[in-house]
């Protein structure tokens, strides 16, 4: 099955990509490694990162892709394959993923967004950053260290308090303290 995705070249877009184990915590544990795995990827395919967070079990980022370059696909492809290659082996991995000789570490496919404008942009940048706070791994977004908040903070755009006032429901769906 081949799968339609809006593609423009150049254009910005957001991405949500998971592990198969949505239980893990492999993304947080090998952090190191995803991000070499990134950094190889765009040396060989540039991109700009406007945004990132690394949650233990998926990510979202925001890329601005070069003009005339459409090709997100294949630059999460080789990023989730240098993360796999880069860890030890012992995940389970399904029969479907035996037979094509495939590691269990990620889900096969991963959904993205094309950017539509400033608005757009700026919604989704603020979702990437809030998402550590929106799942229970912080407090306050500044709080969670795999993210691109700390360099809006660091450059003036976002001060550290940023969204401390958001209530997400705790795991009993009760909300704030």
């Amino acid at each position: 099955m081949r799968y339609r995705r809006a593609k423009a070249a150049g254009g910005t877009y957001f991405f949500t990509v998971n592990l198969a184990d949505r239980s893990s915590s492999l993304l947080v544990e090998h952090v190191t490694e995803l991000r070499q795995a990134v950094r190889t990827v765009k040396q060989r395919h540039p991109f700009d990162i406007l945004a990132w967070v690394v949650l233990p079990e998926h990510t979202h980022a925001i890329w601005a892709l070069p003009p005339n370059d459409e090709d997100f696909s294949t630059r999460w492809m080789l990023i989730k394959t240098g993360f796999s290659r880069s860890i030890q082996s012992g995940e389970s991995i399904n029969a479907s993923r035996l037979r094509k000789g495939e590691r269990g570490i990620w889900q096969r496919r991963f959904w993205e967004h094309q950017i539509r404008d400033e608005n757009d942009l700026a919604r989704h940048i603020d979702y990437v950053h809030i998402n550590p706070v929106k799942h229970g791994h912080a407090v306050k977004a500044s709080d969670w260290p795999y993210s691109s908040i700390h360099r809006y903070i660091r450059s003036g755009v976002l001060a550290a308090d940023w969204a401390a006032d958001v209530d997400f429901p705790n795991a009993t769906g009760q909300r704030g303290e």
